[in-house]
Parts: structure tokens; sequence; C-alpha cells
């Protein structure tokens, strides 16, 4: 048996001594990473993920979720370099993950729980941990913008903090950034599926988070250590080539962003995105339900003194308001989607509600009793609203609110026994004397529709000695309450129909004695003032009787129900107006006669015979058809709508790759179309090798044909490649030109060659090389290091091969971008360098 052969130490390990070899092992790993990686990974990080930071703005209602979500990004990206730094496994780094949420939770997402808003208390801790699965549901079911004490904070505090744990761990330690772009990806798709129909600046948003994405990719792989050999004088062309790499990844990601900004400019959909909110909340639609108005005199009939609801805590001069109306279509007054203030913008209740509202600060307990009804009983302008008894959560998923009208609504419908609480806020009704130097508010209202023609010359008379928009107001007032008779034409009561529709208000308005309720004096005043451009709308509700005023508990009847007018005036808001006249003003007789001009009666001739009539050939009736074109079209134009908006995306992030492509293709045909024959054949070869270049083969720049064919025929097993070479030698530096024949018979030999390079590479590893920028920057100041050649496991002798120094191949250089010769070049006076 032979002794085990040890291997002789080189010359530097032959005189190093004991303790430079314990330095040695002491040293820092191989893996160890370069401050400029350093910097470029973590700064990459927290620009990806400050973007989804950035896009939450809109579903908060002030800048204060940045605490949390920041403080989880710095948390995530801490845990992560201490993982990196002393090797935690996947184990470890979870727990150091879950044990920070706990301690730092508190302090960044529930302060209002801690002590001194940084210690932990058990309400803090219980709250985070039921924050991981109740977080998500009640920001969902909270109409956006949502407060910042209710709990939301833990969902921003948990998406920053497991993704900036995920993508910073992935960028430190995976030599493919590639990967850490997908937790990151995935914190975008979930701010964006949590966030609003409104996006945040959607362009701005994709196209930053793309080019980070670039950028950072781009550097990474030109930073990426090489363990090639540097050939003399290689060393100056290295100082700058970290400037260079940096230059030309800005050049390329400049060209991407302006293909990719102009291209989702246009594609943009002007439409409203769907988002999980719309789901689990559908947006709401008021119009659904029928005008509150027209029950008013069945509330009247059939709960005179029934107890609808009851109130407690609310204030003396306070009222009850059950809903608002702007629009009117000659039948029913009603909720509007159109001008400001729109009576129909109804969202989700949430607890910071109304934060600009004035007035005195006031809690209101409202228990429901026999009123069943989607309008929900309410005092003021409501903050928040909390819901009690066994219905609590499904009816504070259902309650919505209006600002702009003060008036709230629960879908479910409201039910005997509900009861919830309102902090709300009591505006102080201004005076005349405080009105008197007030305009009206520029305010856009909805168009009136089906008024009668008589109201506009009824309106202007009224208001023609009135010098202040409140002294016109007040005219039109005094003209019903005063001019007019209370009846709601009960049994025992001056008749008085039911109704406001046109031909109801113009009865009123043309009778001799205007006699009616609540209904038709709120609803003719409203109509008086939009004649004359006053900005009015008519609200129902409920108030006590004077005796009752500021009474502990209120109970609302049918007794108590009443509606009036509020107008817009500049500075002081909705100011309420009551047109309907007291209840013991009641018409002399029982019989109210409308305003005639009687036409004598004539006896009229008994009618002629009628003869039959041709009628008309029957004609289909098409409005089925046109109203399917109409829904056909809505429908196609949303699918083309959510197709163009998608292929904007799409071409946003794939502006830099379609830039490369055309790139390649590019220079493909100004290598084929080359003006001289030999520089099509060196141009076909150069294709060759860079496409070779670009699956990885290690091609040095400045060799042989001969010399590119072995790389490649060792790293494709393609024995064609050196008769290509020769070939290519021959035809270049032959005699005569090659035909054009010979010239589509080797780019023919090239391209089935190309094409089998990809044989047995992953989809990935194909998409890589097509994607590469290598040779595209090869001959440029923006080279990259050539790649290390693959090393023998035996030793060879560093010798150069013999040739015939005839052969052309013994001393011509592959010809790059072009710049063939037609003699060979000078032999090398360094062959053994050249073959390094």
């Amino acid at each position: 048996m032979s002794a085990p052969v040890t291997p002789l130490p080189t010359r530097a390990g032959a005189s190093a001594s004991p303790r430079a070899a314990a330095s040695v092992s002491r040293a820092p790993r191989a893996d160890a990473l370069p401050t400029r990686r350093w910097i470029l990974d973590l700064g990459a990080v927290a620009l990806l993920l400050l973007i989804p930071i950035i896009g939450f703005a809109p579903t908060f209602d002030g800048p204060s979720y940045l605490v949390a979500a920041l403080g989880g990004l710095v948390l995530g990206m801490g845990l992560a370099v201490l993982g990196r730094l002393y090797r935690w496994g996947i184990l470890l780094l979870t727990a150091a993950t879950i044990g920070a949420y706990f301690l730092f939770g508190g302090a960044l997402a529930l302060s209002h729980t801690t002590v001194a808003g940084v210690i932990p208390t058990l309400e803090t801790l219980r709250q985070l941990a039921l924050g991981v699965v109740m977080s998500w549901k009640q920001l969902l079911t909270t109409i956006a913008p949502v407060a910042s004490d209710d709990g939301h904070l833990i969902v921003p505090l948990i998406l920053s903090l497991v993704a900036a744990v995920l993508t910073t761990s992935l960028a430190l330690r995976l030599r493919s950034a590639g990967w850490a772009l997908l937790p990151a990806a995935a914190f975008l798709a979930i701010e964006i599926a949590l966030g609003t129909s409104e996006p945040f600046v959607p362009v701005v948003q994709g196209v930053a988070f793309g080019l980070a994405g670039v950028v950072w990719l781009a550097l990474r792989q030109a930073w990426q250590p090489q363990a090639a050999a540097i050939s003399v004088g290689e060393g100056s062309a290295k100082s700058g080539a970290g400037l260079r790499r940096v230059l030309m990844g800005a050049a390329v990601v400049a060209i991407a962003a302006v293909v990719g900004v102009a291209t989702s400019g246009f594609a943009a959909p002007s439409s409203p995105r769907y988002v999980l909110r719309d789901v689990v909340i559908p947006p709401f639609d008021v119009r659904e339900f029928a005008s509150p108005l027209q029950s008013f005199r069945a509330y009247v009939r059939d709960h005179p003194d029934d107890p609808l609801f009851t109130v407690s805590g609310l204030p003396e001069g306070a009222r009850v308001r059950l809903a608002t109306m702007d629009a009117y279509n000659g039948t029913v007054y009603n909720v509007s989607d159109d001008g400001t203030g729109s009576s129909s913008a109804f969202a989700p209740a949430r607890t910071n509600m109304s934060a600009d509202a004035d007035g005195t600060p006031t809690t209101v307990h409202v228990e429901i009793g026999e009123l069943e009804s989607v309008w929900m009983p309410d005092a003021g302008a409501v903050r928040s609203v909390t819901f009690d008894g066994a219905r609590a959560d499904d009816l504070r998923r259902t309650a919505h609110y209006n600002e702009a009208t003060d008036t709230g609504v629960v879908t479910l419908g409201l039910e005997k026994g509900d009861e919830y609480t309102l902090d709300a806020v009591i505006p102080e009704v201004p005076s005349d004397e405080a009105l008197a130097d007030q305009d009206f508010a520029p305010l856009k209202m909805p168009k009136q529709v089906g008024v009668p023609e008589s109201l506009a010359d009824i309106a202007s008379k009224t208001v023609a000695e009135a010098e202040t928009p409140v002294e016109q107001v007040r005219a039109l007032q005094q003209m019903l309450s005063e001019g007019g008779y209370f009846s709601h034409g009960l049994a025992g009561q001056p008749l008085s129909r039911a109704g406001h529709g046109a031909e109801r208000i113009a009865t009123l308005l043309g009778s001799e004695q205007m006699v009616g309720d609540d209904e038709q004096y709120a609803t003719a005043m409203a109509l008086l003032a939009a004649q004359v451009g006053i900005p009015a709308r008519v609200v129902m509700g409920f108030y006590p009787d004077e005796d009752a005023a500021g009474a502990p508990v209120y109970t609302a009847t049918g007794e108590t129900l009443h509606a009036w007018v509020e107008v817009a005036f500049d500075g002081a808001g909705w100011v309420p107006f009551d047109p309907t006249p007291p209840e013991d003003q009641v018409p002399s007789d029982q019989t109210t006669k409308p305003k005639a001009d009687p036409k004598p009666q004539v006896l009229q001739p008994p009618p002629p015979p009628t003869e039959p009539v041709d009628l008309p050939p029957t004609v289909a009736d098409d409005r089925g058809s046109e109203d399917e074109n109409a829904f056909d079209l809505g429908l196609l134009w949303t699918i083309v709508s959510i197709g163009v908006g998608a292929l904007g995306v799409l071409a946003v992030l794939l502006a830099p790759f379609i830039v490369i492509g055309a790139l390649k293709a590019a220079r493909r045909r100004k290598r084929r179309e080359a003006e001289r024959a030999s520089d099509r054949i060196s141009g076909g070869w150069d294709e060759l090798v860079d496409r070779a270049s670009d699956f990885g083969a290690p091609v040095r720049a400045g060799a042989t044909r001969q010399e590119d064919a072995g790389v490649l025929t060792a790293a494709f097993a393609e024995p064609r490649v050196a008769t290509l070479a020769s070939r290519a030698d021959l035809e270049v530096f032959g005699p005569t030109d090659p035909s054009p024949d010979d010239i589509e018979a080797f780019w023919t030999q090239v391209d089935d060659i190309v094409a089998g390079m990809g044989n047995g590479r992953s989809a990935w590893q194909r998409l890589g090389a097509r994607l590469s920028i290598r040779t595209l920057l090869e001959g440029t100041r923006f080279a990259l290091p050539a790649r290390p050649a693959p090393r023998s496991r035996t030793p060879q002798p560093a010798a150069t091969p013999a040739h015939d120094p005839g052969t052309p191949n013994s001393s011509t250089r592959r010809s790059r971008r072009g710049s063939t010769t037609r003699s060979a070049p000078e032999p090398s006076a360094h062959p053994t360098q050249e073959n390094e």
C-alpha cells in the first residue's frame, strides 16, 4: 500500500507562520458582504417598502399611521441584519420577530393601552394577540379613512414588520436579489387590496416600485464579485468600473421610465378599481330605499302615541334627524347624488366622523321601539356610534353615515330592542341678527324637476321686498306659516290630502285657504326657495314639544314627527326654518276651495258616429333590444377598460425587458445587413458568441475564433462550432468575398446552433439569457468583468498549441462589432497571458 501523497505547499503557504495561520482561521467568513453591498441592499429594501407604506395614506385619517408602519420597517430590517450577522436560522429569526412584535407593538400601534406610552400592559398584549386575526376584518369593515386609535394600526405594523424581515433577509443572504422582490411585491399587493377604490397616485406608485427593483437588480448584478483572473492592462480599466456600471444602469432605467410612464399614462383606467373593502362592504346606494317623506302621513296616522324610540341625553333645543332630502322629481322629495354635499353620499360609519363640526359635544343614547326603518335617528353631527345588544356587530357592519347631511342609515334595518350611543356635536342655531350680513353658501344644488310653473312667480313676489338673504328666507317661511292652516287630514280634521307631488303643492299654493301639514309646507318652501336661487333642502325628523323640551328622556311618537327646511348660509352652515303653521291654526270651515275660473255650462251635441280606422301595421317593440344593446355596450366598455389597464400595468413592468430585446434585435439586424460581405460573416460569428455569452459561456474578449470555439464546444457540447469557426476564418480571410448564398447558409447554421443552446436549461435560464445586458455593454466603457473560466481538475501545461503559421486560425482574433480587416493581424508578443 502506498503512502498518501501530501500536496506540496505553495511558496506563500510554506513561508506562513503558525501565528499567521491562526489569524487566517479567525478571519471573517468568505461570504462577508462589503460595505457598499450593505448600503445598496438596505437602501433598496427601505425604498421598496416605503412605496406601499406611503400608499396606505388614503386608508387612514392622518399621518399617525406612519409611526406603526415605519416602526415595523425599522424593527424588521434590524432583526434581519442581526440574523445575517449572527447567522440566525429561520426558527430563531421567527421567534425574534414575534418577540419584537409584542414588545414594541404597544408603543407603535396601541400606545393608549400602555404605561407612559411605551410599557405594554396585559390589555396591550391581549389586543396585539387578537389583532393578528381580528384587525384585518376591522380594517375592511370600517370606512376609510379609518381612525388610528381603534386598533387599526396593527395592520400596517404587521405588514411592514413581516415584509421588512423577509425582504431584508433574502436580500442579504441570497446571491440573487430577485427573490427579495417577492415579499416586497406581496406587501404592495396587500396594501392595494386593503386600500380604497381610489388609488394613491397609482402610476407613480407602480413605476417607482418597478424602477427601484430594476435599478437594484442591475447594480447587484454589476457588483457581483467575480473570481476571474486579471490580465495585464486590466487594472486601470477596473478602477472606474463601479461608476460606469451605475451610469449604464441609470441610462437603462431612464429609458424604461420614459417608456413605462408614457404607456401607463395612456393606459391608466379612469374608473375606480375594486378592492377587498368593496367585497366585504359593497358600495351602498341609499336610493334603493323609498323616500322617507312618503311615509310621513303613515307615521302620523298609524303611530300617533306609540313610542317609536326613546332618546336619553338630548340637549334642550336639539332635534332628532331621520332623513335629509334635496332632490325633487315632481312626485317625491328624495336623496340625490348631484351637487355639493350629496344627500346620497353615505359611507360606512366609523369613529372619526364629522371632524370639522363645531358646537356643543354631547352623548346621546337611543333605544328603538316601534320604529322599523333603515333610517337611523341621530342628533347633530355624529362623530361616532356604538351599538349595543345582540345585533350590535351586525348593525355596526351595516351602519352608514352621511357627513354632509348628518344622516345615518342601517341597511340591516332597525328593530325593537336595538340600541346605540352617539357621540355628537350639537351645532348652535344662529340668530337673524347673526345672519344679517351672511350671504347664501355658494353650493351647486340638484336641479329640481317637475316643479309647477306658478311657483316661480309666487316666490319672486314673496321675496320682492326683502333686502338681505335671511329676510328672503323669512319672507317665504312667514308666507306659509302665517298664511296657511294646519291639518293632517285625519278623522275629525279639515280635509288635507297626503303627498307632496307637483299637483298637491300647486293646489296648496293656489287655494284660497292653504291647508296641509309638515310634509306639504316643507316641500313648498324648499321648492319656492329653489326658484329664487336659495340653497334649501327638506329634513324629516322629531323634536319634543315646548313643554317637554329639556327632559332627560324624550319619547318620539307620530305626533312629534316633523319636517322642516334647512338653508345654507356662507359661514354659518345649514340653518333650520319651520314653515308649518301651528297645529291650532285651523281653517274656518271644513272645505278648502281652490281658486277657480268657472265656465258657462253649454249643452253639447252628441258626438258623431265613429268610423273604423285603419290601424297602422304592428311595429315590434325593440325597446328591450335597445336596453340589451346598452347593457352590452356598458359591459364591453368595462371589459375594455380593465383590459387596457392591465396592459398598461404589464407595459410598465415589461418596459425594461422590451428595451433590452429591441436593442438585441437591432444589433442582429445591423450585423446581418452589414455593407461588406465579410462583415456579415463576422457578424454571424459575433452573434453566436454573444448568445453563448448570454447563456453564461466564459468567452474572453480578444480571443481567436478557434479559442472561442473550444469554449463553446465545452459549454454546449456542440461540435459544429469548431467547423463554423474554421469556415468563418476562411470566408473572412479568403481570396474572394463570400457569396449571398454562403452568407445565408452561414447564418442559418448560426441560428441552428443558437436554437440548441437552450436545450437542457430551465425556463428561467433561457429568460435570463434573453434579458442579459452583458453583451450589450461589451466593447464600451461600461463593460462587465469577464466570467471566470471553469477550473480543471488536473493541472494543464501553460503551453500554446502549435498551429501552422500559414493557417489563419493561429493569429486571427475574432472581430467584434464588425471591425474586421482583410489581412491577418500581427501576432501577440505574449501568447501565455492571452490564454489565461
